[in-house]
């Protein structure tokens, strides 16, 4: 394909392209794979580099953060100097940054090496979905959603028990450092591949980029991550909420800003009518929702198991294994029902996460002792009901979306998905650590009750998704 400014892309082949859609997947996989993969490398890393906690808390955040503030510039740099060029930009810094933290030898070079892996992925993750939107014919696209589903859903119940076995494991005496090392060879694979099979597509009527508006919701979007995701640590001092504050004033500008730019006739970098269409409002806040529920309880379940069950890292991961396998059944099948049934499936999926929080609830104050056998069908249960709403909310999200604005479209919805999580993850670290208070040293039966008490949290959420549901419009295919 000729790589111009004057053509969005060639015309989506009748068939699905297998073959660039898969190459972008392990992008979205590595991507999402090392929010969590690190999670269970902490005491390792905090061992060897003899980290403070401050310092082992901006190892596992400052990906995140930076990950966070420039999706959306990075949806944007894909629309205007094309989205393969930005993604194997993305690959290729990712991939260096992973090689630096697995050869840091103190913890600010780790947190430097985690902070450009995570713009890395900023750059990446929004060209995966734009990729998918302008590749991939519009009836074929719930199939591809879905697996996409799929494997973001493996990468964020996976990461810790890949992390576990990679570090128990402790390769050629190497310890914490292959949960690294493993993105280097998987990244410079996928960039050659890349460059040999994917075309190149870029929005066709994009000038430039809009640097007043990149500065303005970098800032804003800053003040709302940092504190989300430095709260709790910090004791949700004056200052977190004074951040967030100034956050809804800087986004308030960032609208300001961009509905000016268009007056004007430039180039903004979020054209704000995209919120007009229904499917991408809704769905925005509906992936906000779930992302909320789903990254944050398997962080608290994490720490619910080896805490106060004395689990491993690996036995921890362990236990997620057979959610995994329900969520990846499920995730198929929905791909299967949406194009029949449209928003109804998202609907039961809901209705039926709702169900598996509150059967978590049920079982963990019923009296019957916290161990993995008890909690792991509820589990289950609650992967049935996000295999049916996650892959499917997806493509709600982009489905209506003109090619043109897929890239900028795509940085928002990632851009959902991790400011989703970091909201779900200081919210439920409230609830669950001033719950968890096990002062007469049975820390299996406080565990217990903080993990009730955080599903409560999950479960309302879920509810709170099952509503928005119904607010999608209502149509089967190509949702």
């Amino acid at each position: 394909m000729t790589d111009t400014t004057q053509e969005s892309v060639t015309p989506a082949p009748p068939t699905t392209p297998w073959g660039a859609v898969s190459i972008v997947l392990v992008g979205a996989f590595m991507a999402t794979l090392d929010a969590f993969i690190v999670i269970v490398a902490g005491p390792a890393i905090q061992a060897d580099l003899d980290t403070s906690g401050g310092e082992l808390q901006w190892i596992l955040a400052g990906y995140q953060l930076t990950f966070a503030v420039f999706l959306i510039t990075g949806g944007r740099l894909g629309d205007l100097h094309g989205r393969k060029r930005t993604f194997i930009a993305g690959l290729a810094l990712f991939t260096l940054a992973s090689a630096a933290c697995a050869l840091s030898q103190t913890a600010p070079a780790l947190i430097a090496a985690r902070l450009v892996q995570g713009l890395g992925a900023a750059l990446m993750l929004p060209q995966v979905y734009a990729v998918i939107a302008v590749l991939v014919p519009e009836k074929e696209r719930h199939r591809v959603f879905g697996v996409l589903g799929v494997v973001l859903g493996l990468a964020t119940i996976g990461g810790q028990v890949v992390g576990g076995l990679l570090i128990s494991a402790d390769l050629f005496g190497s310890g914490w450092r292959p949960v690294f090392w493993i993105n280097v060879p998987i990244g410079l694979i996928a960039i050659l591949l890349t460059a040999g099979r994917i075309p190149e597509s870029r929005a066709a009527l994009a000038r430039k980029l809009d640097i007043p508006g990149v500065v303005v919701l970098s800032v804003a979007l800053f003040l709302l991550a940092f504190p989300l995701i430095q709260g709790h640590e910090a004791g949700w001092p004056w200052w977190t909420w004074a951040s967030m504050a100034a956050s809804a004033l800087g986004l308030a500008l960032f609208v300001s800003i961009e509905r000016r730019t268009g007056r004007l006739g430039g180039d903004p970098l979020l054209r704000v009518s995209l919120f007009a269409t229904r499917s991408f409002s809704v769905g925005i806040v509906l992936v906000l929702a779930v992302y909320a529920v789903i990254t944050s309880y398997y962080l608290v379940l994490s720490i619910a198991l080896q805490d106060g069950l004395g689990l491993s890292a690996l036995g921890a991961g362990l236990v997620y294994t057979p959610a995994a396998v329900t969520f990846f059944v499920f995730s198929m099948i929905a791909g299967r029902l949406v194009p029949k049934y449209g928003r109804r499936v998202l609907e039961i999926g809901a209705i039926v996460l709702a169900l598996g929080y509150a059967a978590t609830v049920t079982v963990l104050t019923s009296g019957l002792p916290f161990t993995p056998v008890v909690v792991i069908p509820t589990l289950m249960l609650q992967s049935v009901g996000g295999g049916l709403l996650i892959t499917p909310s997806l493509n709600a999200v982009l489905t209506r979306i003109d090619p043109d604005d897929a890239g900028i479209a795509s940085g928002v919805l990632s851009t959902a998905q991790q400011v989703g999580g970091a909201l779900g993850v200081a919210i439920i670290g409230v609830v669950f650590f001033n719950t968890f208070d096990p002062a007469d040293g049975d820390r299996t039966a406080a565990a217990a009750h903080a993990l009730a008490m955080s599903s409560v949290f999950t479960c309302t959420v879920a509810i709170v998704a099952a509503v928005l549901v119904r607010l999608l419009p209502k149509t089967r295919a190509p949702m």
